[in-house]
Order: structure tokens, then C-alpha cells, then sequence
């Protein structure tokens, strides 16, 4: 019984100290998650004229090709994607790349009129890009705010594991206890039960966004963990389409529409479509499809085509691919919390807030804890002097 005790006074102490140690950071980070989950939502409640559009009775999209040369013409630079939602009533979403720049800007536009309803920029949008930067790196630049994001990220992880274990009762007849809040007792037994019964619901969950995240702030661990799963972490950023055929003299490269249509029939469902248009001469078009719903997977199927021929290339079929490669596509939306739609967003908003009270309901434990330990040291002494 000795050895128990000891076993459990040693992940006591491990839970407390590590707490101690990486409590503000955890609580901006989880606090900064909590703020981003929705973001997407929130944006387009604070501007929805620039997401929405009004469709008449009987309306049909102008051609994406139209679209693709009046935008064009407004913007003064080169369409590379068109972003096409499920929706009827959403605006399309276009890259457009101006020659000089490393990175386009994005414009929504209403797919019957061809008017922009607005861009990607703006103060609510420039909000969380802010709130990214602080739960990514707490807004210091370069490689410290990473390394510190990333340190109190592995001791979550050993702060979740100690957790799970200390919240197995002493006693088995006591097991029921760990999955309720005592509200009838007093505000420290509250505190504490609020911090061990909300800290085991939420444990599986925070577990999954402390080992996905920290992907983005060390790249031994993503290495490593490319290397365990077998398949490359992040390896859509590196990949570039397939090279096209050489073309026949004089041939030009297939229209939008045609892309789209041909996608179409590779990928018979309904679902938000991305069209990435060739760079240059050389390349395939790529085209992604996911489906779109409240418990949606978010994972796209991805065909690449002959820009010439729409002949297809590349044939990605997620629901096809092994086990160990479709966990390793799902890193980031695993991470983020929109993997299964916005029914695993509720869950993961609700798992944030939860976390970010833990080093709050914690703090007060181990305080209370210290005010025990003092009051005993007082009675003792004065027990002492007494006799």
C-alpha cells in the first residue's frame, strides 16, 4: 500500500510542478485555440455581404471562364485558383497573383454577376491572424516563441498523462466520483472536481491537439513522426503537380469549365471544388473535391489533369489510401478541430475552455494545498510551545 501511495505522490508531484511551470503559456495558448476555433464562422457573421450572395429564381452562374477574365481585367493580375462551394448562395473564391509578388491575394466574387463582394482582408480577419501568431508563437518572432510554445506543449502531454492517472480513485468503490461535479460542497471541493472530472472529459481530445500541434514548432518531431507513421507530414506543401504532355503544335490548354467538368466525372458527388489552374506551360491542372456538411470529413479527393487533353494523371481517392496516410492528411484539421465539420468544432471548442481553466482551477488547488500545509506548521508549533 506504501509503494501505491508513493507511486501516486510522485505523479501528484509531477502533475503540480509541471503545471506550475507551463501554466501562463498553457493558458494563452489554449485561451488563443479556444478564440480561433470558430473563427472561419465569425468572420462571416461580422461581414456576410462579402460571403453571401443573393440568387434569383431561376439563376445560373456565369461560366468560370467568364469570371476568370473580368477579374482579371479588374484586378490587373493572373487568376491561379478558383475555390467553387456547394452552396449556390456562397461567392466563388479566387487566387489572383500580380506579376512581382510572392503571394496573391484571394477575392470573392459573385459567381452570376461577376462583381467582387469583397477580399480576405480585413479587421476581423487581421483579428486572428494576430490570435494565430500568439497560439503559435505568442507573438515573439523567430524561433523562441515556437520553442516556447512547443517546450509547454510536451509538458501538456505529461501533464495530461499524470492527470489520467491521478484521477483513477484510491479506492474502486469510488470510481463514480471522478465523473461528476460536486456542486452541493464547498467552493474548493467545486474548484477541484471542476479541474479533475472537466480535466479527464476532455483529456482524449486535448491529448490529440497537444501531439498534432506540435508539429508546427519543432521539425525533429515532425520528422520523427513522419518516420513512425510512414508517410510524409505536410508533404502537400512540397508537392508540385505532374508535368502535362508535351503539347502538339498550336495546341491550347482546355478551358475551366472543361477541367470542372471533367473532375466532375472522375468525382460524381457534390461537394466544395478547388481548381488550381497550371503555373506554366508545362504543368496539370489540379483539381480537389470535398464533401461539405456538419459531420463532413475533411478530406479532399484530388485529381490532376493534361492541361491539353484533360486526360487524367493522377487519380487521389482519399478513402482509398492506407490507414497510416490518411492520419498523417488529417494532422491539420485533427489539430484545429474541424476534422469531422463543425460537430467535432463544438467538441473541440468546448475541450479548448475546458483546458484553458485548468491551470486556473489549478492554480487555486495548489494554493489551497499551501494554506493547509501552513495552518498545520501554525497548530504544530503552537501545540508545541504549549506543552
Amino acid at each position: 500500500m506504501e509503494k501505491t501511495f508513493s507511486l501516486r505522490k510522485l505523479f501528484n508531484d509531477i502533475h503540480l510542478w509541471l503545471g506550475i511551470a507551463s501554466g501562463l503559456v498553457l493558458f494563452v495558448v489554449c485561451l488563443s485555440g479556444t478564440i480561433y476555433t470558430f473563427h472561419t464562422e465569425i468572420e462571416e457573421l461580422a461581414d456576410p455581404e462579402k460571403y453571401a450572395v443573393t440568387v434569383a429564381a431561376h439563376a445560373q452562374p456565369l461560366s468560370p471562364d467568364v469570371l476568370i477574365q473580368q477579374l482579371e481585367q479588374q484586378s490587373g493580375g493572373k487568376v491561379t485558383a478558383i475555390t467553387i462551394p456547394e452552396d449556390k448562395s456562397r461567392a466563388y473564391l479566387f487566387s489572383v497573383k500580380k506579376a512581382g509578388e510572392e503571394r496573391g491575394a484571394g477575392y470573392y466574387v459573385n459567381p452570376y454577376t461577376g462583381s467582387i463582394t469583397g477580399n480576405q482582408q480585413g479587421p476581423v480577419s487581421e483579428f486572428f491572424v494576430t490570435v494565430m501568431k500568439l497560439h503559435r508563437w505568442l507573438l515573439i518572432e523567430g524561433d523562441v516563441g515556437k520553442i516556447i510554445v512547443g517546450a509547454a506543449t510536451i509538458i501538456f502531454v505529461f501533464i495530461i498523462l499524470t492527470g489520467l492517472v491521478m484521477w483513477f480513485p484510491v479506492k474502486l468503490k469510488n470510481w463514480k466520483q471522478g465523473f461528476k461535479v460536486k456542486t452541493s460542497g464547498n467552493w474548493k471541493r467545486t474548484n477541484h472536481d471542476l479541474h479533475n472530472t472537466l480535466g479527464f472529459y476532455s483529456s482524449i481530445l486535448l491529448l490529440i491537439m497537444a501531439l498534432t500541434g506540435l508539429c508546427w514548432s519543432f521539425e525533429w518531431y515532425k520528422d520523427g513522426l513522419s518516420k513512425v507513421m510512414g508517410a510524409e507530414v505536410f508533404k502537400g506543401r512540397k508537392e508540385k503537380p505532374l508535368p502535362s504532355s508535351p503539347p502538339a503544335p498550336g495546341a491550347v490548354a482546355l478551358s475551366a469549365a472543361d477541367f470542372l467538368q471533367k473532375a466532375n466525372t472522375l468525382l460524381p458527388y457534390d461537394g466544395d471544388t478547388k481548381l488550381a489552374l497550371a503555373a506554366d506551360s508545362a504543368s496539370s491542372v489540379v483539381v480537389s473535391k470535398n464533401r461539405t456538411g456538419f459531420f463532413a470529413l475533411a478530406a479532399s479527393d484530388k485529381v490532376q489533369l493534361d492541361q491539353y487533353s484533360g486526360v487524367p494523371l493522377k487519380v487521389d481517392i482519399f478513402a482509398e489510401k492506407p490507414l497510416n496516410e490518411q492520419i498523417v492528411a488529417l494532422i491539420k484539421p485533427l489539430h484545429l478541430g474541424d476534422v469531422y465539420g463543425t460537430f467535432s468544432k463544438i467538441l473541440y471548442f468546448i475541450a479548448c475552455l475546458i483546458a484553458t481553466s485548468l491551470p486556473v482551477t489549478g492554480t487555486l488547488i495548489w494554493i489551497n494545498k499551501l494554506r493547509k500545509k501552513s495552518k498545520k506548521k501554525t497548530i504544530g508549533r503552537m501545540k508545541s510551545q504549549m506543552a
